[in-house]
């Protein structure tokens, strides 16, 4: 009895123990609901939070959308705003937007969609902590406003920018003409004008107001590429070396061809360790002027061709070359000896196989003048070497190539009869040195080349093959390549 007495004494005592937490786990539990439905009300605003503005315009309580879309219509209406760009005494009336500016929401647009991505925390803690001032964003693009104030514009305004001029007269003497500056844009502190001159909050109703915005375009004094000072520091201060050839002899389309590539040539610089390269002023010379029939070497013979000629330009200014001290890279003579300068120091040219070119091993820019008077054909090199280091050229034949006979038949004439057709000629096995002088002193002597001029062959007709069965064989003839021109053989 007793035992059952204190059994529902427990009993009871344990219920009441019990309540109050089922009490408090409930209360909890309904806190939490609550809480949970109010922070999805919270979240679950579609509108801006209250109190936001963007650049003083007031859009706090509205729809994100309704606030995106007013602040949008509020961009275009300021992009239309007048603006006038004046440089000294011109106007030109452009608008924001022609100007390259535009506004954007920048930072707001994309705070505005975390109010509704991400976690219900990240989201209250969004809204919670969401900026209720936001300032102007605009945004500059340089390419409306160059294409207006272009480089045509500035030149018709500010006039053009002249390069200086080195000129040389008749006695060679070297002097220069000054270029002349021009003002012109100062487009590295442009943009920062005209971003100081952006509003920094949109107008209200009561203060749209039309009056242009004023902006002066800044100004800076441009060189021209070319001045004194660039000139005078590629250090060409004197005639160094000359060599001329004789056109005497040379029709009017061989004529022609010597002055077009003398033309091409004729104010070219090229720089310390720079390589002339003759293939690239034949091409240009033959694009800008064109070729006309003369006289070119094929298979070790003149024949008709087109822009025969053009291998005395390339033998002068190699004599010229020589005579500078420069590095010969690439030459080769004819196939036959030429009349306008010595055996040994011609520099033939065959489109695609054989080329002339040099390099400038001097310290200082090389110019090259080349020009046709009276019959003569004169190249000159301008730079600056040492005034007490000369050069002389100097070839020797070291041996004679006998000719040979070539017989062709001809049964018209008689038996045992024959005929002188074509007149052979030596070849010749020619040695050239190049001497270096100091003060007149001999110090280096180089040899540069040894050349072969092949023979060519007497061609002798005959009645028949027996006549000459006995004969020596004709001597080969060259490699059948144009030189000397561009094109050929051609017969009409």
């Amino acid at each position: 009895m007793v035992v059952h007495e204190l059994f529902q004494i427990g009993k009871e005592y344990n219920m009441r123990k019990i309540h109050p937490i089922i009490i408090s786990v409930v209360s909890v539990l309904l806190l939490c609901i609550l809480l949970l439905i109010v922070a999805q009300l919270y979240v679950g605003q579609n509108t801006v939070p209250k109190g936001t503005t963007v650049a003083g315009m007031k859009v706090g309580g509205l729809k994100k959308d309704t606030a995106l879309q007013k602040l949008a219509n509020e961009f275009k209406v300021m992009e239309t705003h007048p603006i006038v760009f004046v440089i000294e005494n011109i106007e030109v009336n452009l608008t924001w937007g022609e100007s390259g500016v535009s506004y954007h929401a920048g930072d707001f647009r994309a705070s505005l969609s975390e109010l509704s991505e991400g976690s219900l925390w990240n989201r209250v803690l969004a809204r919670k902590n969401f900026p209720k001032v936001w300032k102007l964003h605009a945004s500059y693009d340089a390419k409306p406003l160059k294409a207006v104030f272009n480089s045509e514009w500035e030149e018709a305004q500010f006039g053009a920018l002249v390069n200086a001029v080195r000129t040389i007269d008749k006695d060679d003497r070297i002097s220069y003409l000054p270029g002349r500056t021009a003002q012109r844009i100062h487009w590295e502190s442009f943009p920062s004008t005209i971003l100081s001159a952006l509003p920094t909050s949109i107008p209200d109703g009561d203060n749209k107001s039309q009056d242009p915005t004023v902006i002066t375009i800044p100004l800076h004094v441009v060189q021209p590429t070319v001045t004194i000072e660039t000139l005078q520091d590629e250090g060409i201060r004197r005639r160094i070396a000359e060599f001329s050839t004789g056109l005497q002899s040379s029709g009017e389309g061989r004529l022609y061809n010597v002055d077009a590539v003398a033309q091409t040539i004729d104010g070219m610089t090229l720089p310390p360790g720079g390589i002339f390269d003759y293939a690239t002023v034949i091409e240009s010379a033959e694009q800008t002027y064109g070729f006309r029939e003369a006289p070119v070497i094929f298979g070790g013979k003149l024949v008709p061709g087109v822009g025969g000629g053009i291998c005395q330009v390339s033998s002068t200014l190699y004599n010229a070359a020589l005579r500078a001290g420069l590095t010969i890279v690439e030459r080769r003579n004819h196939s036959l000896p030429v009349s306008y300068v010595p055996k040994g120091q011609d520099a033939t040219f065959a489109k695609g196989y054989i080329n002339f070119r040099f390099k400038n091993t001097s310290e200082h820019h090389i110019l090259i003048r080349a020009q046709t008077q009276n019959h003569v054909l004169t190249v000159k090199l301008f730079g600056d070497i040492p005034q007490n280091v000369t050069y002389e050229i100097q070839s020797r034949t070291s041996k004679v190539l006998p000719m040979k006979n070539k017989y062709v038949v001809n049964k018209t004439l008689p038996v045992g009869g024959w005929e002188v057709l074509v007149q052979g000629k030596e070849g010749f096995v020619v040695e050239t040195y190049r001497i270096k002088k100091i003060d007149g002193q001999v110090v280096e002597t180089r040899k540069l080349s040894k050349d072969t001029y092949p023979s060519q062959p007497t061609v002798i007709a005959m009645h028949d093959e027996g006549s000459y069965r006995e004969n020596p064989s004709a001597e080969t003839n060259p490699k059948s390549i144009v030189e000397d021109g561009v094109e050929g053989p051609t017969f009409r």
